[in-house]
């Protein structure tokens, strides 16, 4: 296994730690469609921006993680949570990554080729300063109330 798929492997198997804060309620009441876009006033310097960047607008200083040529993700560690940060260098890249993410499920707020996963409660804040979309991802498996 190449060193790239290695990391971007290690960048998907943290996916089920932070969508795990979620809760299944949230999936049982996703429909798939994102929250209306937020113009936010930094989202000019988020829309594309770098891990640290965006880091630096929610108020945390992010530790590097995965260091690839398809991502770059780093982990903020603040009092409230945990959350991390990936960046990629082309949307077409941001999207392999959604559609491997589809499988937990979970909420994320997505921008110009970075996506911020964190509880959902902190999201909307986060979008309030950043910009971008809340995108509930389906996850496998049955839903919570059903056998």
């Amino acid at each position: 296994m190449s060193v790239r798929r290695a990391a971007a492997a290690g960048g998907l198997l943290v996916l089920p730690l932070v969508t795990a804060c979620g809760g299944g309620a949230d999936r049982a009441a996703g429909d798939g469609r994102p929250s209306q876009v937020s113009a936010a006033p930094a989202a000019g310097v988020v829309a594309p921006a770098k891990v640290e960047v965006i880091a630096g607008l929610t108020g945390c200083k992010a530790k590097i993680r995965v260091d690839a040529d398809e991502l770059r993700q780093g982990l903020c560690h603040t009092e409230k949570a945990d959350y991390l940060i990936t960046t990629f260098p082309e949307e077409r890249f941001k999207q392999t990554w959604l559609d491997e993410a589809s499988v937990y499920g979970g909420k994320y707020l997505v921008g110009s080729r970075w996506v911020v996963s964190a509880k959902p409660e902190m999201l909307e804040s986060f979008r309030a300063r950043l910009g971008g979309t809340v995108q509930q991802l389906r996850g496998m498996g049955p839903t919570p109330g059903t056998p």
